[in-house]
């Protein structure tokens, strides 16, 4: 006889954009299911309740004091997260929360304090980290299938309306391109070439004070260099590259990559005269789960059923470690948060 899984009830905390999307994916999970919708608004709680399901909330209280709630995905704004994790934590909600987890890392060092305390779990939603394209590139990477890292190139950028009440655009919120489209170049880099040692940025700021495009120069262990840039003005080819002493990875769209392709360079090959190998392209877009978010919600879930108080694919040192990046960076550029 087959062992019944356990179903994971889920309830998403701020029904905003993002919060629609990892919905739908999590419609397509088969052992999880959206038991509540959680909003200082009703009707907009409602009208993601009544697409993907559970019961609609307009206050926050309301919602986590609803017991069938084995988590909380929250996808507030980044400057609501400390008061909303905590806030989750405090009802013994295992929590799934929209990257960056903070806006520094000193307030997301103290979340994990908390969570571990209460014996919860606690997993920032770096879905690029549980992605299958993106683990396979980083497994073979780090296995040194392609040669010895030398330089990585990633790129994110799209168009933001010039809307001042976008919450994009506004630094009170935590707006800006660094934290919602940097942290994925910054990430990328990591899981392929390990923690920076050094880095530079240079930014372009809005009258507001808000990061409109952001360039970061990196230095990496074993003298690896990257270069890395977000955009909130211009539509970036979301393409990363990795040269080798072998050859060259790409990965086309590495924000929501379907395949990887390595190119080798014959030995002994020259500026003038390259000699390319067999092209070797795999992928794993097979294994995606909608558009990526399944993935995560996956990997939530198996360390619940396993009892681990963190991810080993999205582990709390990796999210401090971009989080204090993302610090000096803003630092560097000179943007400010409130209470910085």
């Amino acid at each position: 006889m087959t062992q019944a899984v356990a179903v994971t009830r889920w309830g998403i905390l701020g029904p905003g954009r993002i919060a629609q999307t990892f919905a739908r994916d999590l419609l397509l999970v088969p052992d999880a299911e959206l038991a509540a919708v959680g909003s200082r608004s009703r009707e907009r709680a409602s009208a993601l309740a009544d697409e993907a399901g559970g019961t609609a909330y307009g206050s926050y209280e309301e919602f986590l004091a609803d017991d069938r709630v084995d988590a909380v995905y929250v996808a507030s704004p980044h400057a609501l997260h400390v008061d909303h994790v905590a806030a989750c934590l405090a009802a013994g909600k295992h929590v799934l929360c929209e990257k960056p987890m903070t806006l520094r890392a000193a307030d997301a060092a103290a979340l994990f304090d908390q969570a571990r305390a209460a014996g919860l779990l606690l997993m920032e939603a770096m879905w690029t980290a549980t992605h299958p394209v993106v683990r396979a590139v980083v497994e073979r990477v780090r296995a040194g299938e392609f040669g010895t890292p030398r330089q990585l190139h990633a790129e994110l950028g799209f168009v933001v309306p010039d809307d001042p009440t976008d919450r994009l655009l506004d630094p009170a919120l935590g707006g800006g391109a660094l934290l919602d489209m940097g942290v994925y170049p910054l990430t990328f880099a990591h899981l392929l070439l390990g923690e920076a040692e050094a880095l530079t940025g240079t930014a372009v700021l809005s009258e507001l004070g808000a990061d409109l495009d952001v360039a970061i120069a990196g230095r990496y262990p074993r003298g690896a260099v990257a270069t890395l840039t977000a955009s909130m003005t211009s539509w970036s080819s979301r393409r990363a590259e990795l040269a080798t002493d072998r050859g060259r990875l790409v990965v086309d769209d590495f924000h929501h990559p379907t395949t990887a392709t390595f190119t080798p360079i014959g030995v002994g090959a020259t500026n003038d005269d390259i000699e390319r190998g067999r092209v070797v392209e795999f992928g794993g877009a097979d294994e995606v789960i909608g558009r990526g978010y399944g993935n995560e919600v996956v990997e939530f879930q198996r360390c619940l059923a396993a009892g681990l108080l963190e991810s080993p694919l999205v582990p709390h040192a990796q999210t401090l470690a971009i989080m204090r990046q993302m610090d000096d960076l803003r630092a560097q550029v000179g943007v400010r948060y409130p209470g910085d």
